[in-house]
């Protein structure tokens, strides 16, 4: 298989970053991750990230810079995760996606449990 093209934002509020948890019935389920989703064929990766936070968080973000690229090979595909950094504006946490979220403070992303590809991303945020 090919490879997949992801985008996620690091969402900041306040001294906080916003993680969620992938639920059940989806692959990776358990892992705490940067939200976002597959880029569709004709999309810009700000117009990605707009709508995938839309559509799995009912959230609006103001989209700064593209932080970070990720190339992680899982068993059955390889994801090129890119991450932008974004500022919160608003949301209703409607989860479609995900079973739960956290507003987790920035020196303590290493202690969650995060998805593979998600963790280089949250080593460069510690380090920066």
């Amino acid at each position: 298989m090919g490879t997949i093209k992801v985008i996620c934002g690091i969402i900041f509020k306040d001294d906080k970053i916003f993680l969620c948890r992938r639920n059940a019935n989806k692959s990776l389920a358990g892992y705490w991750e940067f939200p976002g989703g597959k880029i569709e064929s004709g999309e810009t990766d700000v117009d990605a990230l707009s709508r995938e936070l839309h559509e799995e968080l009912g959230m609006k973000v103001k989209i700064i810079e593209h932080f970070k690229t990720v190339i992680h090979p899982y068993d059955a595909f390889t994801i090129e995760l890119i991450a932008y950094t974004c500022q919160f504006q608003e949301a209703n946490y409607t989860l479609t996606d995900h079973d739960k979220y956290e507003w987790v403070d920035v020196k303590d992303l290493n202690k969650w449990n995060l998805a593979p590809a998600d963790i280089p991303i949250a080593n460069a945020i510690l380090e920066n």
